[in-house]
């Protein structure tokens, strides 16, 4: 289950040509960025509620739909609200639309 940062990491440095990143010299925020741009697609951090939370780039037609299906999406922690949203990884998503989202935040950035 993607519920803990090292799987969400694993299957995000699966996608073609990705690395993994810590530039804010804090070992709670690790981010995947595609090699091409170097742009960020998965702010990878831990909460205060122990939950790891995981922000990612989305189409604005598409993050409501996110929102209104999962109470663990909630609009971008630090980030533009309209085109980030945050997965909290509580449980409550199936891997199915977790591995969608990361997937669909991957083809925004490096596109």
């Amino acid at each position: 289950m993607l519920t803990d940062r090292e799987s969400v990491l694993r299957y995000c440095l699966s996608l073609p040509d990705t690395y993994q990143d810590a530039p804010f010299h804090d070992p709670n925020w690790q981010l995947v960025r595609c090699k091409k741009n170097k742009k960020a697609f998965a702010w990878t951090y831990e909460w205060k509620d122990g939950f790891i939370r995981v922000n990612v780039k989305v189409d604005p037609q598409w993050r409501d739909f996110w929102r209104q299906t999962y109470e663990a999406v909630i609009p971008g922690y630090h980030q533009n609200k309209e085109h980030w949203n945050t997965i909290i990884l509580d449980g409550s998503i199936p891997d199915k639309d977790i591995k969608r989202m990361l997937a669909e935040s991957y083809d925004l950035v490096n596109g």
